[in-house]
């Protein structure tokens, strides 16, 4: 059985920020889970019996070799996935990187990554639950 496609995965996303207020993008590669070739904010599936700040701190070290710090939950989004008929429901977390550089462990499944400002973010490709993420990250940053 698969999760988001046998059963509904539970997933963690990061919006990491760097010192100069910019975000960290990843873009999907050839042999990602979905949304292969889009750009996303990184995370991953949650093992069973593994907590979501957990599973996020474990993802981000596998996948870009960094430690972050989990500073708030901004939310958590419907990312269903029509085309390819799988189902998750994922908790965004807004984090910080707290050591380490990162870079591309896992090349089949990430093949760029790179960090942005709020305004050079590849809107029209980003994955639907990034897309998702930074709505509610540009809707919170309008009302503080």
């Amino acid at each position: 059985m698969r999760r988001g496609v046998d059963y509904i995965g539970v997933g963690v996303g990061a919006i990491i920020f760097d010192a100069k207020s910019r975000v960290f993008l990843a873009k999907r590669g050839s042999l990602a889970r979905n949304e292969r070739n889009r750009w996303e904010f990184p995370g991953g599936g949650v093992e069973f019996g593994e907590t979501l700040v957990h599973a996020l701190v474990r993802e981000i070290a596998e996948e870009y070799g960094c430690e972050i710090e989990v500073q708030e939950l901004l939310g958590v989004v419907d990312h269903i996935i029509p085309d390819e008929r799988q189902h998750w429901v994922s908790s965004m977390f807004i984090c910080r990187v707290k050591s380490g550089t990162p870079h591309i462990r896992e090349p089949h499944k990430c093949e760029e990554i790179g960090w942005f400002s709020l305004d050079e973010i590849p809107e029209a490709t980003l994955t639907i639950a990034s897309r998702k993420g930074l709505e509610s990250l540009k809707k919170k940053l309008r009302e503080s």
